[in-house]
């Protein structure tokens, strides 16, 4: 049977025409790409997703549709502009369409798009000398994927291989990505549950920031002969609502680890790379672990691209006898790499982690004077640097905040599981005008909800 594909064939040619046109759309031609968008979305994508989404719910008769942005500012496709406070949930630490890796793409896409995988690709050999270079310790080796999870699941592999163990311990409301082995580690039930059965190891949940916690369950497992190949947290947990744990916690599980012949894993796909007022979320406590993992920021906000770094020892499984022990086609591709380097010449350039640091001090300053100001309102503030939580009486005044700031062109968002803790996360390029305008715009927000509490 001989299929016809002229109907594909002309959209996607009609939308490669869009992709390629640099001016705005008109109204008109804007309202039908919304339109089409909401239906592609519901009948192609998640129709779900839509119900969840502020850009849909509350943006009136036409849905907000991104189309193009610069710094920490984006359109839609109306030609509406946004700040951002969200950032990508940590992607676009510099930016929306930072020119330095849009440049650095663009030109490795006119020389060679992916590599062979037969030949020497010199980009990832050049990412993974930058890595080495700016990760703490003796950290060397770099493996690459395009996700945080894969690159979690990369230093699961990693940690087995060196150990000969199967057991992990992990904090409760750790989030580590949602391939079957991050989800395994995930301390939220509302992912896990639904899925049964996850991964064959033993897997230990203890309390994030409790190094007792820690410590007694590594003590349990060697008296009753369980071996457990790493310990892995979050230097600060991001989707529990950027939640910093005690200035012992870091400093005492590396201890602990380390009594115990443990390999300690730090998940800083979303601390990485200055997010947190420190290049690493682990130099706040000058901890060095012996696995790191890195993704979100490390593509500048332009390509996906994460990675997991380590010591040549704890690699050696990884590369002999078998170096294709644990692969990708795509990973580690050229563009992706060229993104990478770009994006960490800027952040070394501009010392970015330094700037986080002030803003974030100078935001959640002023966030925990309006928690003062509306007590009944909020619970607390917490964060470091630019990666802040904003935690609520209950889920419903966390929507209503975020809702506010969207019809007020501000776009924050709830936690994975909770509108009870709204994230503040902008890029660290984010201006000190643009500072002032969101909480200008969050005054004017709480103002309006507690006139109806």
């Amino acid at each position: 049977m001989t299929t016809d594909y002229e109907d594909a064939l002309d959209y996607s040619s009609r939308w490669l025409d869009w992709i390629q046109k640099k001016e705005f759309p008109t109204q008109e031609e804007a309202f039908k790409i919304i339109d089409e968008s909401k239906n592609n979305f519901a009948e192609y994508y998640n129709r779900n997703w839509l119900e969840y989404r502020k850009s849909v719910t509350e943006s009136g008769d036409w849905a907000a549709v991104e189309w193009g942005g610069s710094g920490a500012v984006f359109k839609d496709v109306l030609g509406r502009e946004y700040l951002d406070f969200l950032g990508g949930y940590g992607m676009m630490d510099l930016g929306w369409s930072h020119p330095d890796v849009v440049s650095a793409v663009k030109a490795q896409l006119d020389r060679s798009p992916m590599p062979s995988q037969e030949l020497i690709d010199p980009l990832r050999g050049v990412l993974g000398k930058l890595l080495a270079s700016i990760t703490p310790g003796d950290l060397k080796y770099s493996w690459f994927a395009a996700s945080g999870a894969e690159a979690n699941e990369a230093a699961m592999k990693i940690a087995k291989l060196y150990t000969g163990k199967s057991a992990f311990i992990v904090g409760v409301k750790a989030f580590h990505g949602k391939t079957m082995g991050a989800l395994s580690l995930m301390g939220k039930a509302d992912y896990r549950a639904p899925m049964g059965a996850l991964y064959g190891g033993q897997v230990y949940h203890v309390p994030f920031g409790d190094a007792d916690a820690v410590e007694k369950q590594l003590e349990i497992c060697e008296k009753v002969g369980i071996g457990v190949a790493a310990v892995m947290f979050e230097p600060i947990q991001g989707e529990s609502g950027a939640i910093v744990p005690p200035d012992d916690f870091w400093p005492r599980i590396r201890a602990a680890t380390k009594k115990y012949g443990v390999l300690l894993i730090a998940d800083e796909v979303q601390t990485g790379l200055g997010r947190t007022g420190k290049l690493w979320g682990v130099d706040h406590w000058d901890v060095i672990p012996d696995i790191l993992t890195v993704a979100k920021s490390l593509g500048g906000g332009v390509m996906p691209i994460s990675a997991v770094t380590t010591t040549e020892e704890i690699y050696q499984p990884m590369m002999y006898p078998n170096p294709f022990m644990h692969t990708t086609t795509t990973g580690g591709g050229a563009l992706a790499c060229s993104a990478a380097i770009a994006a960490i010449h800027v952040t070394l350039r501009e010392r970015l982690w330094e700037k986080a640091a002030d803003k974030g001090n100078y935001l959640i300053s002023n966030l925990e004077k309006l928690a003062t100001q509306y007590p009944q309102i909020y619970e607390k503030i917490t964060g470091k640097g630019l990666l802040i939580g904003m935690h609520f009486k209950t889920p419903e005044i966390g929507y209503k905040v975020a809702a506010g700031l969207f019809k007020r062109n501000v776009v924050v968002a709830g936690t994975l599981t909770s509108a009870q803790t709204i994230r503040v996360e902008p890029p660290l390029i984010v201006t000190q005008e643009q500072m002032e305008a969101l909480l200008d715009r969050l005054s004017d927000v709480l103002k309006e909800i507690h006139k109806t509490m």
